[in-house]
């Protein structure tokens, strides 16, 4: 199941065109996270008979909750910003997408008509998805994208090799979310802390480096492990030295 998330969508047009996009190829789990306006007489209009996916659609207050239970997920951009970031043309994500969707549901993230995803929004990210444009003018319409992301996929079900099932599934972001949390714990204990001028960069920086990594349950659950034993070590040590 490869499932479109939309963030902040400010125009309830564009969710009935994203989700009439959808339907003509043969997409049809749509989540949408604080909406400005939904459901919407203008979305109706705008889906075209795809009336059902707008019924269906889910409506989230986040973007963690919106991509619960993913496998893969991919962030859509237009800026060269994300430069920690695996960064894939569309064709290539779409494949990835396709081909990760055999094992566990897939997300693909699109960000609000004017600025995009936030850094945040990007931090939960496997990979991104860039779309090529002309460089005079790079700008795509939130509906434009979709329909181009929706048509590479149904491209890449024809091409993909259906053997891509992974034989342990991808971590679920919560899980990666867990285990940001619970290493930087143990940074804090035994003192590592970011030396740069601003302080806040280590954090983003292993984040990234993880999520390039696209570690399974199985790995996060080896370095959830490793991290507890360095604490239990510490508080053996602790207990010695008392």
């Amino acid at each position: 199941m490869i499932r479109f998330v939309l963030v902040d969508t400010s125009h309830p047009g564009n969710i009935g065109a994203v989700a009439r996009a959808m339907k003509n190829m043969g997409l049809s789990e749509l989540v949408l996270v604080r909406p400005a306006a939904f459901p919407h007489a203008e979305a109706t209009a705008r889906a075209s008979g795809a009336d059902d996916l707008l019924k269906a659609a889910r409506i989230c207050d986040t973007v963690a909750e919106a991509v619960a239970g993913c496998g893969l997920v991919l962030a859509t951009t237009s800026r060269d910003r994300e430069h920690y970031h695996r960064l894939l043309d569309v064709r290539e994500a779409a494949a990835m997408a396709v081909g990760a969707a055999v094992s566990a549901p897939v997300a693909l993230l699109f960000g609000t008509e004017r600025t995009g995803l936030t850094n945040q929004d990007l931090a939960i990210a496997h990979v991104l998805l860039r779309i090529p444009t002309s460089e005079t003018y790079a700008s795509l319409n939130l509906a434009m994208a979709a329909q181009i992301v929706a048509y590479e996929i149904l491209r890449a079900q024809g091409v993909t090799v259906k053997t891509m099932a992974r034989e342990t599934l991808l971590a679920a972001p919560e899980d990666l979310e867990r285990l940001y949390v619970h290493l930087e714990a143990v940074l804090e204990e035994i003192d590592f802390r970011d030396r740069t001028a601003s302080g806040q960069h280590l954090m983003n920086r292993i984040r990234r480096l993880l999520q390039r990594a696209e570690p399974d349950q199985n790995e996060v659950n080896i370095l959830r492990g490793i991290l507890t034993a360095v604490q239990n070590s510490r508080r053996r040590a602790g207990t010695s030295r008392s």
